[in-house]
């Protein structure tokens, strides 16, 4: 899949920035181009691999390129003031090259989150190609503020975007755990997830073909639809493979004859997929009720197999209650490892969403009653001299 990525904000650039790294360690070749969004000078200058003439400072006038400090409607201010600005750098991009947009954005600070519903608004507007979000939510520590910018933000990027894909830090951070390091890592962790199932399907001349092949097209009718996904990854290392005349390799501290080979990768790769639907997810939900899954086994081509994969696709259908599963393989003939990314899209049960809109709401109560608060404390302190002093105007 062929994806025109555009970071908003901070997060989001580093994000992007991160998938073209990934790109070129793999050759997946994913990010066909990249555009990076800011209202902050220096965050812009700290990116290293998305194109100096795609990096788009915006907000001059307002802020002078030192950022909207957490103030998301002042970031969609400016993304509406500025769009054509961001059109210029999205118009070098080659769109009949391409088979959708995802707009990568943090949903906790200013100009992300509020900037990047304005541009999905605005791409929709524009292209026929799908527009996609992928939303980083913060973590509860980070504040009262940050939860009711994500809140906001999510509710109205949702609608704007063909689908939203989230990734909830809240979930990944791990305790003690540097703010710095925390970022990057999971960083590490978004675009190893997504950077496998966009990748699929993507065969070099003279490359390993898939025995049930996943395109773009795949993963667009599981997108299709609207409303918010998530990603789940499971991985297990196997043996480099020996040369069995054909016969299919082994996983790791297997030690059978063909058809115990062959039955043993089945279950494996079965194991796999329910390793990734029920562990860590992208955003932790409810599998059931999720409306369209996709599952996507890559690994070296003699560690998958047809039947591995059809069953683990129909056990995804009875745990989802979906219709619209699909899966297939992605051969990578150089891995150490074989990997397991579970797509749902559509899901509804999800927990975090609902406990982050209701910490907004008393987060929004809070802001308003501090401020009334502070209205009538400066009121106070000045009142007892007004009828002694005159004021200057």
């Amino acid at each position: 899949m062929k994806l025109a990525m555009i970071g908003f904000g901070q997060a989001g650039g580093k994000i992007v920035d991160k998938f073209l790294e990934y790109d070129e360690r793999t050759g997946s070749g994913i990010v066909r181009s990249a555009v990076a969004v800011n209202t902050a000078k220096a965050d812009l200058l700290g990116l290293e691999r998305v194109p100096q003439d795609n990096r788009v400072l915006i907000g001059q006038a307002r802020v002078k390129g030192h950022g909207v400090g957490a103030d998301n409607e002042l970031g969609a201010e400016i993304a509406e003031e500025d769009i054509d600005e961001i059109q210029g750098a999205i118009d070098n991009i080659p769109v009949h090259e391409v088979d959708a947009f995802l707009i990568v954005a943090g949903l906790g600070g200013g100009t992300g989150s509020g900037g990047s519903p304005v541009l999905a608004k605005h791409l929709k507007r524009i292209y026929t190609e799908p527009v996609y979000g992928m939303g980083v939510l913060p973590g509860g520590d980070e504040g009262g503020i940050y939860t009711l910018n994500a809140a906001r933000s999510f509710q109205t990027f949702v609608r704007e975007v063909d689908n939203l894909l989230v990734f909830d830090n809240d979930a990944w951070r791990k305790s003690g755990e540097s703010v710095q390091g925390g970022y990057d890592e999971i960083n590490d962790e978004i675009v190893k997830r997504f950077g496998i199932l966009f990748g699929a399907g993507e065969v070099e001349q003279g490359g390993a073909v898939a025995e049930s092949v996943v395109d773009s097209s795949e993963i667009i009718n599981t997108l299709a639809g609207g409303g918010v996904s998530t990603v789940g990854y499971a991985a297990e290392e196997v043996e480099p493979e020996k040369d069995g005349g054909g016969l299919l390799s082994r996983f790791k501290g297997d030690d059978t004859d063909d058809g115990m080979d062959t039955a043993n990768t089945t279950n494996r790769i079965t194991s796999l997929v329910r390793k990734a639907a029920l562990g860590r997810l992208t955003l932790p939900c409810e599998i059931d009720g999720a409306e369209r899954a996709l599952l996507v086994l890559s690994g070296p081509p003699r560690h998958l197999n047809r039947k591995g994969i059809e069953r683990g696709r129909k056990w995804l259908e009875e745990q989802t209650g979906s219709m619209e599963v699909r899966g297939g393989d992605y051969p990578v003939p150089e891995s150490g490892y074989v990997a397991s990314v579970i797509l749902l899209s559509g899901v509804h049960n999800v927990p975090r969403i609902k406990e982050l809109q209701q910490v907004a709401i008393e987060a929004q109560d809070n802001i308003d009653e501090i401020r009334q608060e502070s209205k009538a404390n400066l009121e106070e302190l000045v009142e007892d001299d007004d009828d002694e002093l005159d004021p200057l105007f």
